[in-house]
């Protein structure tokens, strides 16, 4: 483990590029899907790509801050949402915007995704939330990627959500965290956990925004209905200025027509709420994570990439 840098600098970390070599054994391709819907009728109009419009290049920044706070929330595991955030977040950094990246997830994905072992660290977000004398500028990170800085988790943090119980205005609790530091990001990203728990309702409290990353599948489509209850009733008690920053259609096939008619149900149901940038299934996102970096860098060329890059255009322009 890196050792830490000087109070208020944060740590860098540095992945060991030999091992990383070791371990990147190429990813198996998934095997095309032989439902029988595929054929024909899944060759009609994609309706993702009809709603496609040219994407302006964002304007430069003249100075940095203060940041705009996304919570990347969705009850539904695997959908996308760490996948979503890391790729977002460096995305963002390529025009030139400064970032951080928040693992609230005690699960540590969003860490391990980054190259970096959480579980080897000794302070984590659980002691920016728990321990009144340390902030977030003790626990970040630096990563590889320029202008992408990351607040590591681990199993630690699932003692939180018991914890805050007691705590008064537990609700609040990352939202006091994050204001030393907002001044400093142009956006921070918050991976919550897959579930509407405290520690969800505590990112939900400190966001301007939410992004929902939703696999196009149906079993996903009929929990939005819920998130967005909880987004209400949170915008109703706790965060007036909560909204909905947008719905991101994620592992995406046009091959499949049940693919396509429940991204068309999403549409009709929430209009312009829902990117038009959609993410494609594709092998290069398993492979991202076993080499601990976004694609923008793993694979730059890569229509993966080139999406995410899309996507953080449609944010910016919020």
């Amino acid at each position: 483990m890196t050792a830490p840098g000087r109070p208020g600098s944060g740590t860098r970390w540095r992945r060991n590029p030999m091992a990383i070599r070791a371990d990147a054994a190429p990813a198996v391709a998934r095997p095309r899907d032989p439902d029988p819907e595929m054929g024909a009728a899944a060759s009609r109009l994609d309706p993702a790509r009809a709603r496609q419009r040219p994407l302006p290049d964002p304007k430069p920044l003249t100075q940095h801050g203060p940041a705009h706070v996304i919570a990347m929330c969705n009850q539904k595991g695997g959908v996308g949402k760490t996948t979503s955030t890391i790729n977002l977040g460096a995305a963002l950094t390529e025009f030139g915007r400064k970032v951080l990246l928040i693992d609230l997830d005690p699960q540590g994905a969003l860490s391990v995704g980054l190259g970096v072992p959480a579980q080897n660290l000794d302070r984590t977000i659980y002691n920016a939330l728990m321990e009144r004398r340390t902030t977030l500028r003790d626990v970040r990170v630096h990563t590889d990627i320029p202008g992408l800085d990351l607040v590591p988790s681990n199993i630690d943090l699932s003692a939180a959500e018991v914890q805050l119980v007691s705590e008064v205005a537990r609700e609040q609790t990352l939202m006091r965290v994050l204001a030393d530091v907002r001044d400093e990001y142009d956006y921070i990203l918050i991976d919550c956990q897959p579930s509407l728990g405290l520690l969800t309702v505590n990112a939900l409290t400190a966001a301007h925004g939410v992004m929902i990353p939703l696999e196009c599948e149906f079993f996903s489509l009929r929990g939005v209905a819920l998130l967005v209850d909880t987004i209400d009733k949170v915008k109703e008690r706790l965060n007036p200025q909560l909204e909905i920053s947008g719905i991101l259609a994620t592992m995406y096939d046009a091959r499949t027509v049940h693919c396509k008619e429940v991204f068309s149900r999403v549409v009709e149901a929430f209009g312009d709420t829902v990117f038009q940038t959609v993410i494609q299934r594709t092998v290069r996102f398993p492979e991202t994570t076993v080499a601990g970096q976004p694609i923008t860098t793993w694979a730059p060329t890569s229509s993966g990439a080139a999406a995410y890059r899309d996507l953080a255009k449609e944010v910016i322009a919020l």
